[in-house]
């Protein structure tokens, strides 16, 4: 894992694409594939929910992350949604802040058929990828997953990112 110091959507001297992406903002997810000491995690805001039969989601993934590997050795991926109080947990799997022991010690996980479930997230889906399953687009992993079960609970005060910091619902304006 490497620890960035630098924040990727400053405003002084960065790709202004990556600038333009960063004032559009959304719910922060955690995508989590793997079991044991093969888990692999990863924050993301880039991704969307296409509603159908079957239903897809569809994410844009670091093609060298751990993550991405682990998703495609087991074919199988959970999308949970984050709230205000995993913001450190958040950074940990973006690679932004260290984390003694592993990623996964900043949290109660259950495991599922999908992959890691966080036992406080607002909201699962357990997913599978497609045949398609990936491909390039820019510098990303474009992940299509179709949507096998979704879990819903409370949802507080989702966890926003807008502009490379972490904000509450009430002020992503």
């Amino acid at each position: 894992m490497t620890i960035h110091t630098t924040d990727p959507f400053a405003d002084a001297d960065r790709d202004p694409v990556r600038r333009f992406r960063g004032r559009l903002g959304g719910v922060v997810s955690l995508w989590t594939a793997g079991e044991g000491a093969d888990r692999a995690g990863l924050t993301m805001s880039s991704f969307m929910v296409a509603n159908g039969e079957p239903a897809h989601i569809l994410g844009l993934v670091d093609p060298d992350s751990d993550f991405a590997e682990a998703a495609a050795h087991t074919g199988a991926v959970v999308v949970q949604l984050l709230e205000w109080p995993h913001r450190d947990l958040a950074e940990v799997f973006a690679g932004r802040m260290p984390a003694p022991g592993g990623a996964f010690r900043g949290g109660d996980w259950n495991q599922t058929e999908w992959g890691p479930v966080l036992a406080s997230a607002s909201g699962w889906a357990g997913a599978r990828l497609t045949q398609e399953a990936s491909r390039e687009v820019g510098w990303s992993l474009l992940l299509d997953v179709v949507v096998d079960q979704v879990w819903l609970g409370e949802s507080a005060a989702p966890l926003v990112h807008r502009r490379g910091r972490y904000l509450r619902p009430d002020d992503a304006a």
